[in-house]
This record gives structure tokens, C-alpha cells and sequence, in this order.
């Protein structure tokens, strides 16, 4: 068969494939199966470049890197919607809409509120040509690229009986990041040492802007589609829509309901208010929309918002629970966090049911925390999950208190997991186990973030594996990684057993684990010094500071030699950064597992790296960052900062110029900000000075 016809013949056969998967949850073939073929594919693809179709299943692996979004104009405007938490507010809006069609019948479609990212999808003669977000309903950012990788969204929509597709039309949707993926995230930047995120819909939103769309494959992003839109009407209803698209192809929520009256309208709410948890998604409420696009016509909109529909939000949940005990974690820096032990009322039964999950622990973060609340072992608190997501105590019922026995939590003086005694710097709120030498849990935490992928990247670890070859006696420290042989692997395996549920669960090193272990560990030697020296896991040398430092000092002979003032004297290096790599590179253990990273092929020293420059507005001016973004992931908003001349600082201080504030601000930053007079800037207004 010539190139051309066998990249048809893939091309068609992955989709169809693919399809099969996501929209009917059937595997006609094997994940192994799959990948042989999509790699033929892309191998033919990449020698015939121009044979590649415009549907080919390649595009879903991203790759490309998108410098800048372009602002391009919606096709029909991307219109918000009235919110309401009232139900009496419902019956309002029932109300002006039975005036507003003169008494003539009418039904409602309701659907999930999903907590996401709005996207526009165009297509022309049946090809996905280009997706666009929200931004302010009149114009949004050309994110085709990051779309693509939505492996439930079809490149190419052909016909179906019954359904006419005209040339030109239109699909909208909300972009998630279901919750697998965004607790997948949440572990790797705890890992990493970085901020987690606070929610799924500020991860997905995050992740949608992405520059490298390659990632953004790898995050596991998904869209539901819920509107049609076209030039001429194909359909009279929205029901009617629905059904098409799903019938072409789209991912559908198939959670929707044509309601007759606003009392159904209320018993879907009510249906929906628990049973929404068991979606694997985030929702916060119930869209209600006229289902005749006729009678939306007659309508109408306000200057904001249609008024043939409005959404209806749902409270967050918030639910008692009994404290009865505190543990305590040790993680990588030593640093110590106290965990809430959470039953119900009830005796002998561990955790509450909130939002959806079985939550028997949430974190306290500090003894500063439990002091603020007041927390005594035996009170009854309450709980809630930050983003319907993170268990979190907010408060403690004080009139209960006197009806159970409480006791005074009296935070460790020891380290629960090695003994040693803990300490507290000056200035900071977490306590420490001194200990980085013999205490289990941070050698083994230093190596999982070694391997992490913004640092090491080494494929095929994760932190069972870690734990296994560490009592194993094969790893002592990250450098060991690179003695490890295959046959030391091969075989290699433990059983796990939960306490509670009995099930077992088995970690080894299976003929093909080994092989990758050892080829990531080998392709780890090409990781520039900048993630080498964020991977040695120096306190408060996060991916950012080490970046710098990389690009200041050129090498790691240069950072270790380098005296107080010197490193000072590197951008953004404050006294508590230059004084704990001082205190880093003075240990002798510290120095000679640098030279055993030297030896086995480490690159230390760093590469002359181009920096793509768009102008000089920000020039001489100053910046840091708070929360999460619309338009920018971190790493995204830092470089366009550094594209147009400014600098990105590592904290709050009176030499700071701007601080940009987005959504779910850190709190400690703003009151610095406030105190300080730093002038604080919101995402608009510093796109703003881009544009001058």
C-alpha cells in the first residue's frame, strides 16, 4: 500500500477507534494495539508531512508551542448567564418568562452547571478548524492547538441520516480537568514542591492556556458539548440539538431533562443536588433554558444575558464531624503537617460523606492553624472541600463542645517518625524535623522529587517504587538512582495490604517496568542544569529560583564556591534563598552527592538559551504573582513577563512594582502588598500594559 492510502486507512481506523472509546466506552483493541498503529502513523506523517489529514488522531498528542494566543472576534457572541441561589428567584424567572410568551405553552431543558472553561469549536465542511475561549463574550484566544488534544472531540464530522451539517457551524462546550486528572496534578506539584492548585476549574483553565500543547495532551483535559449554532436554523429545539450531536459524534452529558414545568424544573435540582457527586467532574449548579429556540427568539437578551435562561447555583456543603485525633506527616524538607482524624457522630465510624466521597482527613497545615481555631481533640468541626475537592476544617461548633469530653492538642515536640527533636525557625509557622539524613520519609520524599518531571523526568517511578527500593537498601539518596542495574530491578516486588479494606495491591518491577526505569534514568543525564539544580532539592530553591540561579552562576562549581554578597547579588536571590544555599553547599554529605552526580553524566553546567523577546514595555519594572489566571498558566504569565523586559520577583518587598492578583489570591501576599504600598494590578490591567 503507497503512503498516501495507508495514512488514510490509520487515520480513519484510530478515529473510528477512538471514537468506539470515549463516546461508547468500548475498546475494540488494545491500548498496546493502539499506540503500535498511532505510531506507524506518526512516523509516516512525519516523513510525508504533506499527506498528513486534517482529522489525523496525531494531532491529540500535541507537540507544537504556541508563542502567543491570537485575540480573534466570536462569530455570535458568548453571552453569560444570570445566577441565582434562590428558588423563589426561579419561580420569579417562570414567571417573566410565561408574560413574556403571552401565556402560550412552553418546557424547560436543564443540565449540569459544569465547573469549567467555556470554549468555542468551528468547523468548515465538516473539519474542526478552530477553538476559541470565552475571554470577554465579544472576543477570545485561538487555542486550536490545546483543543485538539480533547480526545473526545471529533476533527471531522460527517453526515449522519437525518442531520443536515451546513458548511459552516458551530459547537460550544465546557473544558474540564475531571477529577482524576486534576488530583494527578495536584500530587505532582506537591511533589515538585510547588503551590497546588485550588480547584479543577482553575487547573483546567490553566492548563487550556498552556503554550506547549504537548502537556496540555498529557493533563487529560475533556469537553461536554451542550449548543449548536449555525447561520440558518436546523433545529426547532434545543432537545433536538442535543440528540444530533451526539448522534455526530460530540460528547454529550446525557444528564439533561426536558422539564414540562418550573415544580419539575425544582425536583431535578433536588434530584441532582447529591446525585452530582457521582459525576467526575466539578459542578456547582443547574442551567434552566427554554427548549424552543423559537420561543428564545421572542425573548430576547438583556445587555448581559438571554432571558430564556438562568442558572441556578448549589450552596457548598458544609458538614459536622468529630475530631477525634491528630497525626502528624513528615514531608521532604522535614517540614511537619497536622492531619484531622474525622469521624461522624456515630461511634466507630471513620469519616463524613461530603460532596459526594468518604472523607476521613483533612489538613490543619500548622500548630498556628489549630491555635486560630481553637481545636480540641473530641469537638465537633466543621468541614467543607475547597473547589468540592480539598477537605479543609473552617470552624468548631463551641456549643457542643461541652457535650463530649475534649482534650487540649498538644502539637509534638519529637518527630513522629524518626524521634528527633523538632524545631521552629524564626518568622515561619511550620515546624521541623532536623533530622534529613536518617528520617525515612524525607530521604524518600528528596527522591520522588528528584524524579519529578520538572525536574529529573525519569519515567516509570513513583513513590511505591521509591519506598520499595529504599527498603530494599538499593537507594539511599537520589544519586544512587543512577547505579541501579536491570537485574536488581527485574522481580523485585512488594505487597500492600490496607488496613481498612483489606484489599491487596502489589508493587514490583515487571521485564518492561525495568526497562523503562533504567532508559528514564539514563535520559535523565540530559536535563538541563536548571532542572538538575531544582531536582537536588535545596530549601526554598523552587523551579523558579533555580532557573535564575542557573542563568546567574552558569554552573554548579560557581553556585557552591559562591559567597553570601554573590549570591545576593543574583536577581531575586533574598537572604533567606542565598543564606539556605550557603548552609546547603557547607554540608560535606551535600558536596560529595554533587560529585556523584558529576560522575554519572549530570549536566551541571548550563547551555546558552535564547530568549524570545516580544518588546521592552515592562522594562525596568518589577513583578510577582498571586493565584490563578484566565489567560496565563505560572510559568506562561512569567516568561511573557520576561518577553517584555520586566522581572519576576520571588516575594513581597518594598522594591516590588506590581503585584498581579488573580483569582483565589494568596492572603499572606496581599496584606504584605497593602502594608508595603505595592500597587496591585488584576490579569486585565496588566495585559493592558502590554498593549501600550
Amino acid at each position: 500500500m503507497n503512503p498516501a492510502d495507508r495514512i488514510i486507512e490509520l487515520t480513519e481506523k484510530l478515529n473510528y477507534y477512538n471514537e468506539r472509546y470515549y463516546m461508547d466506552s468500548v475498546s475494540e483493541i488494545s491500548d498496546q494495539e493502539f499506540d503500535l498503529l498511532l505510531k506507524e502513523l506518526e512516523s509516516l506523517e512525519t516523513e510525508y508531512p504533506d499527506l498528513k489529514q486534517p482529522d489525523s488522531p496525531t494531532h491529540r498528542v500535541g507537540g507544537g508551542i504556541t508563542k502567543n494566543f491570537a485575540n480573534v472576534a466570536h462569530r455570535y457572541p458568548m453571552l453569560s448567564l444570570a445566577n441565582t441561589y434562590s428558588e423563589q428567584e426561579l419561580i420569579d424567572f417562570d414567571e417573566r418568562v410565561r408574560k413574556g410568551l403571552n401565556g402560550e405553552s412552553y418546557e424547560y431543558i436543564c443540565e449540569q452547571k459544569f465547573d469549567g472553561i467555556s470554549l468555542s469549536m468551528t468547523f468548515e465542511n465538516g473539519i474542526f478548524v478552530r477553538g476559541v475561549t470565552r475571554g470577554d463574550g465579544v472576543r477570545g484566544d485561538d487555542i486550536t492547538t490545546n483543543v485538539k488534544t480533547l480526545r473526545s472531540l471529533p476533527l471531522k464530522v460527517n453526515p449522519k441520516e437525518g442531520i443536515s451539517v451546513p458548511p459552516i457551524f458551530e459547537v460550544r462546550g465546557e473544558g474540564f480537568l475531571p477529577f482524576a486528572s486534576f488530583e494527578k496534578m495536584n500530587r505532582e506539584a506537591e511533589e515538585a514542591g510547588e503551590e497546588s492548585y485550588a480547584n479543577p476549574r482553575n487547573a483546567a483553565s490553566g492548563t487550556f492556556k498552556l503554550q506547549d500543547s504537548k502537556e496540555v495532551a498529557r493533563r487529560g483535559l475533556d469537553a461536554y458539548i451542550y449548543q449548536f449554532l449555525a447561520d440558518q436554523e436546523i433545529f426547532a429545539t434545543h432537545e433536538e440539538s442535543l440528540i444530533a450531536l451526539k448522534k455526530l459524534g460530540f460528547n454529550v452529558s446525557q444528564t439533561y431533562c426536558k422539564c414540562a414545568t418550573i415544580a419539575d424544573v425544582m425536583a431535578y435540582i433536588k434530584e441532582w443536588e447529591d446525585k452530582r457527586y457521582s459525576l467526575p467532574l466539578a459542578t456547582d449548579g443547574i442551567v434552566i433554558k427554554l427548549n424552543s429556540f423559537a420561543q428564545r427568539e421572542e425573548l430576547g437578551y438583556t445587555a448581559k444575558s438571554p432571558r430564556w435562561a438562568i442558572a441556578y447555583k448549589y450552596k457548598a456543603e458544609s458538614k459536622p464531624a468529630i475530631l477525634r485525633g491528630v497525626t502528624y506527616q513528615v514531608g521532604r524538607t522535614g517540614a511537619i503537617t497536622p492531619v484531622a482524624e474525622l469521624d461522624n457522630e456515630k461511634l466507630n465510624h471513620k469519616g463524613i460523606h461530603l460532596s459526594g466521597t468518604t472523607v476521613k482527613r483533612a489538613s490543619l497545615h500548622n500548630a498556628n492553624e489549630i491555635e486560630r481555631l481553637d481545636l480540641r481533640i473530641g469537638d465537633t468541626v466543621f468541614v467543607e472541600k475547597g473547589g468540592e475537592i480539598i477537605p479543609k476544617v473552617t470552624g468548631v461548633d463551641l456549643t457542643r463542645r461541652g457535650m463530649f469530653d475534649t482534650q487540649k492538642i498538644e502539637y509534638p515536640t519529637n518527630c513522629p517518625e524518626c524521634g528527633a527533636e523538632l524545631y521552629r525557625k524564626e518568622g515561619e509557622a511550620n515546624h521541623y524535623c532536623p533530622n534529613e539524613k536518617g528520617c525515612p520519609p524525607q530521604i524518600r520524599g528528596r527522591i520522588e522529587h528528584f524524579i519529578h518531571r520538572k525536574a529529573m523526568n525519569i519515567d516509570s517511578l513513583g513513590e511505591g517504587k521509591i519506598e520499595l527500593l529504599y527498603e530494599k537498601g538499593l537507594v539511599k539518596d537520589a544519586a544512587d538512582l543512577y547505579d541501579l542495574k536491570y537485574e536488581q530491578l527485574f522481580g523485585l516486588e512488594k505487597v500492600i495490604e490496607d488496613k481498612e479494606t483489606g484489599k491487596v495491591k502489589r508493587i514490583g518491577f515487571k521485564e518492561k517496568t525495568a526497562q523503562n526505569i533504567v532508559d528514564g534514568i539514563e535520559k535523565s543525564k540530559e536535563m538541563p542544569f536548571k532542572q538538575v539544580l531544582f531536582a537536588i532539592g535545596i530549601r526554598y530553591v523552587g523551579a523558579t529560583v533555580a532557573e535564575k540561579l542557573a542563568s546567574f552562576f552558569k554552573n554548579i562549581d560557581a553556585i557552591k564556591n559562591a559567597s553570601y554578597e554573590e549570591l545576593r547579588t543574583a536577581p531575586e536571590i533574598g537572604d533567606k534563598i542565598a543564606l539556605s544555599v550557603l548552609e546547603y553547599f557547607q554540608n560535606e554529605d551535600n558536596r560529595q552527592f554533587i560529585e556523584r552526580l558529576r560522575t554519572a553524566g549530570l549536566q551541571l553546567t548550563a547551555q546558552n538559551e535564547v530568549k524570545e523577546i516580544e518588546g521592552d514595555t515592562l522594562t525596568g519594572k518589577t513583578f510577582l504573582y498571586t493565584g490563578t489566571f484566565e489567560n496565563f498558566e505560572r510559568e506562561a504569565l512569567e516568561l511573557k513577563i520576561e518577553a517584555n523586559g520586566g522581572k519576576v520577583v520571588s516575594g513581597v518587598s518594598g522594591k516590588l512594582d506590581y503585584l498581579i492578583v488573580g483569582d483565589k489570591p494568596g492572603s499572606s501576599k496581599i496584606e504584605k502588598a497593602k502594608k508595603l504600598n505595592v500597587k496591585m494590578i488584576s490579569e486585565t490591567e496588566f495585559m493592558a500594559m502590554l498593549a501600550v
